[in-house]
């Protein structure tokens, strides 16, 4: 398995074990390509669920540019949503996971037809 299989595996546990959601293989997938190099950087790779600065640019990078989603407030309830269901407790939340989630919660799965 590549370098990219192997997180995928690792992601679909977290949605698994954490967030208590059976992953749709194919959109995992997906989603984690268009993460880009950020999934192999120990940084880029994790969202930090209680950086308001990190919360905007998913708002902003993902939620309106990439799903094409309207700035309101249901942008950051969904985020919460999903930051509460990963658990706050929890220090690595994954972004591809983060992104995975939100395209699930919002409906947007068709972005990555």
């Amino acid at each position: 398995m590549s370098k990219r299989d192997d997180l995928i595996a690792k992601y679909a546990a977290d949605l698994k074990d954490k967030c208590g959601m059976t992953p749709d293989m194919g959109l995992l997938t997906k989603v984690t390509i268009g993460c880009g190099p950020s999934i192999y950087n120990d940084d880029a790779s994790t969202v930090s669920g209680s950086d308001e600065g990190e919360l905007e640019t998913v708002k902003n990078n993902f939620l309106i540019k990439k799903l094409g989603l309207a700035d309101s407030a249901k942008l950051d309830e969904g985020i919460a949503k999903c930051i509460d269901t990963y658990g706050k407790s929890n220090r690595s939340k994954y972004r591809a996971v983060v992104y995975y989630m939100l395209t699930k919660h919002f409906g947007k799965e068709s972005v990555y037809g």
